[in-house]
């Protein structure tokens, strides 16, 4: 009844519903909600026929039975007038369609699968799409699905993953590679493979015993076709015998051109992450090195949006005298010259630190670099320069967040002193240095803003976050409380964490330098410098070899440069390290060989032989030449009373 919407309806056409008679409310509303909502549409203007004349009407549509049983059903009726001429009522039948369409739901289940395949951005994602729009409809017990790599087929997914579900001969290979991979050891899954055409098997078939077992009642091989090569395969396995109708042939054919070309764009996708990550890993500190009177962890985690890859940055740079570098930074911009310039501004800065200069010398060095170069982007950065010793530090910020402290008593502080502008902005730019106090117990967090800021918070918020997740972690295990920190970070951008826990030096170094004046005494004045400073820290025993070594370093340092020359003793725990500082740039070079009759070229093969190892460094426009000796366990220094 067109006016009301009630409907009188016998058992039969109940029963292709699904509904009993007794649970039936004589509502058309009801009888509509088994409607598949693709074809919803088509059936109410049918049934709400306003501008449809009078007439016959068939209409093919498809339901879902209470049951989840997918049905198609056909209606054949006559739209009757009433007394003013317009529609009144529906009268006709509605008869089981199945057999005269194909499946009830392969067009929807395609469908779904394209969809789904559409937004698939992985090959594991692919396979999952795969598994849930076929295996549950199609009852199946298992599926397979691999990616077929020259003649190895590699295993993406099994569903269900337990291995008990599947043959014993698979469980070897578990989740790598097809159980005896070679495909030409398996003739019926290579030949599959070579028509490209969905094979399937009936219960009893005999097949060989890697893929026998995966379907006892039946098997279907679906050849996934990409581009006219085979991208992979998929395996379907009953435990039951199946009968395989022809509607069920053709949604496996279909499924299996999509799930192909959605396999070989998600496996260049994942070479192309692949690609970004390596890059990005290559470009950032592979391990960060051991600290004197410190503890450092950092973590980096990447966006998850798109390919992009970022220019954010960290970096831990031991520095002679027990100082310590600790640098974060963050090139503008998500893309592969974001990143090489990241490369390029980690490296300078590396550098630049390591050749002795102080946090602002080496930030606005830097600066300059950047400016210089012939690129658009900018950086930003904070440098912190830690004395292990003293447990003093300085710090310098160019355009970049803050450092966050946590005092050993549970507090925590955002840091809040001038900085100067990003890095590449200003060529001639001023960056302050500013102090930090650090007390045993300090920890020490420099971040990025991927982790404090997003679209619903702010920096200063985001900020007094950090502190407040900084004072509730425990200092003891600083990577717990970086994965800690990082749980709720935002995934649309890079972030960069490294949090420093400032220890304290157990032992601290005894120091004493001397400025060697170009003299003819020079040599001997450093000598007896030297002697004298041993005998104030009781070494006696390597007393002749560290006054050898002088000797040699300080007349090579006064043969072959010009200017200053330094000698610095340095003894910590049973080492002695002698260095002598030039303003000569060059190394010097340890000859081949040396005839008899030369008169010089012995001294660095001297240094070499007496000490445990030697080397050079650059400081400040010059070189530091050094060398270490180990000392004796008999002698009585005072390296050991010199703790803090």
């Amino acid at each position: 009844a067109m006016d009301s919407g009630r409907v009188e309806v016998d058992a039969e056409t109940l029963a292709l519903f699904g509904i009993r008679p007794a649970d039936f409310d004589g509502r058309v509303e009801t009888l509509l909600a088994l409607t598949v909502p693709e074809d919803l549409p088509t059936l109410m203007s049918v049934v709400e026929p306003d501008h449809l004349s009078i007439g016959d009407r068939e209409l093919d549509f498809r339901i879902r039975r209470p049951s989840g049983e997918p049905r198609w059903l056909r209606l054949r009726g006559r739209l009757l007038p009433g007394g003013d001429g317009h529609p009144a009522r529906l009268v006709g039948t509605v008869s089981d369609a199945s057999e005269l369409r194909s499946g009830v739901n392969d067009v929807a289940r395609v469908q779904r699968l394209a969809a789904a395949l559409s937004t698939a951005g992985t090959v594991r994602d692919v396979s999952h799409a795969v598994v849930a729009a076929l295996r549950k409809p199609l009852q199946a017990d298992r599926i397979a699905l691999a990616e077929l790599e020259g003649e190895r087929l590699v295993v993406t997914v099994l569903d269900p993953p337990e291995p008990d579900a599947w043959p014993e001969l698979w469980r070897a290979e578990w989740r790598s590679e097809w159980p005896d991979a070679p495909v030409r050891t398996m003739p019926t899954l290579a030949a599959a493979l070579r028509e490209g055409r969905a094979a399937i098997w009936p219960s009893g078939t005999t097949l060989e015993p890697a893929l026998a077992d995966v379907g006892p009642g039946g098997l279907a091989v679906l050849p996934l076709p990409a581009g006219g090569r085979m991208a992979g395969a998929c395996l379907i396995g009953w435990d039951d015998p199946h009968h395989f109708g022809p509607d069920e042939r053709a949604l496996l054919t279909a499924a299996a051109g999509l799930a192909g070309q959605a396999l070989t764009r998600a496996h260049a996708l994942d070479a192309e992450h692949e690609l970004v990550g390596m890059l990005q890993r290559t470009l950032l500190p592979r391990r960060l090195p051991r600290l004197p009177g410190a503890v450092a962890v950092a973590r980096y985690l990447p966006t998850t949006s798109g390919l992009e890859v970022g220019g954010d940055w960290y970096d831990v740079i031991p520095l002679p005298d027990n100082h310590v570098a600790l640098v974060i930074g963050d090139v503008q911009g998500h893309n592969a010259g974001a990143a090489t310039l990241m490369g390029q501004m980690r490296t300078a800065l590396r550098a630049y630190a390591v050749e002795g200069h102080p946090p602002d010398v080496v930030v606005s060095l830097a600066n300059r670099l950047l400016a210089d170069m012939e690129t658009d982007l900018f950086a930003t950065c904070c440098y912190v320069d830690i004395d292990m010793e003293e447990g003093s530090a300085w710090y310098v910020r160019a355009g970049h967040l803050p450092p966050v402290l946590r005092h050993s008593d549970g507090s925590t502080e955002v840091v809040d002193a001038e900085g100067g502008p990003p890095l590449g902005v200003v060529r001639q730019a001023d960056f302050p240095m500013s102090p930090l106090g650090l007390r045993p117990g300090t920890v020490v967090a420099l971040t990025t803003d991927g982790l404090v800021e997003s679209a619903d918070l702010d920096i200063e918020d985001g900020l007094d976050r950090l502190a407040a997740g900084l004072a509730g972690s425990d200092p003891a295990h600083l990577g717990l409380t970086a994965d800690a920190l990082l749980a709720d970070a935002n995934r649309s951008d890079d972030v960069a964490l490294l949090l420093t826990r400032y220890d304290g030096m157990a032992l601290r170094p005894l120091r004493e330098s001397w400025t060697v004046w170009r003299v003819p005494e020079a040599v001997r004045h450093a000598r007896r410098f030297t002697r004298r400073v041993l005998r104030a820290w009781d070494v006696e025993e390597e007393a002749d070899a560290a006054l050898l070594v002088v000797s040699e370093m300080v007349t090579n340092a006064l043969v072959h440069t010009d200017g200053r020359v330094r000698l610095d003793l340095t003894l910590v725990g049973r080492r002695l390290r002698i260095a002598v500082a030039d303003n000569s740039p060059r190394t010097p070079i340890k000859p081949t060989s040396i005839g008899w009759e030369a008169t010089g070229g012995r001294g660095i093969l001297l240094v070499e032989a007496m000490s445990a190892v030697w080397g050079t460094v650059p400081v400040s426009g010059g070189k530091q030449v050094w060398c270490e000796l180990p000392l004796s366990d008999t002698g009585g220094h005072r390296a050991a009373d010199a703790a803090p």
